[in-house]
């Protein structure tokens, strides 16, 4: 027997129609997505995984109160993205957190809290989502290029992973991370009002350990140099 659900409560419609869109995304491209859920206080971070791109994306989202479930102060769950997502009622800026589901791999690998620090090289937006369409272009365009007989998927997912290994301009940043941030909406013009939480914030890109965060004020992807593992990063 299941317990009762806790809700969350944002700041304002617009706190959940931003959430809403950032799993609808992440479910688009799996529909079976999970994410992990942490909160304390009136922030709630989201971390999701997009599988084509070997990344972790961050939505935060802010609360009108700080959270409180019974004696608990803070979230920490992993739950399905799908079922966060049908909970969500942009009109009230309201949501239920569902039940826990098993976390996969990466659920258990998410970039530090602190520690980040500024890091140098980072092109323009502009320049970023011209070389995101280059590549794209180069795959598409190389790809035709394979004998029929030698279009395979592992050939495909060869060629991708090298295309999208290139560095973001003087960076040490995969440009699959980019990539992935443009997928998700993170990566655009920014809006007339901005999120609060990011107001004033422009595109930049941070460091910590083996990790590198490409932060915008629409969310972040974050990426390990070593790897998270796993899938491939061909272009769609």
């Amino acid at each position: 027997m299941t317990g009762p659900r806790h809700s969350v409560e944002f700041a304002d419609p617009g706190e959940a129609r931003d959430l809403a869109a950032f799993l609808g995304r992440l479910v688009h491209y799996d529909r079976a997505a999970a994410v992990r859920l942490q909160a304390a206080g009136t922030k709630l971070a989201v971390f999701g995984r997009p599988p084509a791109f070997d990344v972790i994306a961050v939505r935060t989202a802010l609360l009108s109160k700080p959270y409180e479930h019974g004696l608990d102060h803070t979230l920490d769950t992993t739950v399905s993205a799908g079922e966060l997502l049908d909970s969500l009622d942009e009109a009230a800026a309201t949501g239920e957190v569902p039940e826990a589901v098993t976390g996969p791999p990466w659920a258990g690998i998410l970039p530090p809290r602190g520690g980040w620090r500024p890091e140098p090289g980072l092109p323009a937006p502009a320049a970023l989502s011209a070389a995101v369409a280059g590549v794209v272009a180069e795959f598409r365009t190389r790809a035709a290029r394979l004998a029929p007989e030698a279009r395979t998927r592992p050939e495909l997912d060869r060629l991708g992973h090298d295309l999208w290994s290139r560095p973001a301009g003087d960076t040490r940043l995969p440009l699959r991370a980019v990539h992935a941030a443009q997928s998700l909406g993170f990566l655009r013009p920014p809006a007339p009002a901005a999120p609060r939480e990011t107001a004033g914030a422009g595109v930049d890109l941070l460091a910590a350990g083996s990790w590198l965060r490409l932060r915008t004020p629409y969310g972040s992807v974050a990426v390990r140099l070593g790897g998270l593992g796993g899938l491939g990063v061909t272009p769609a």
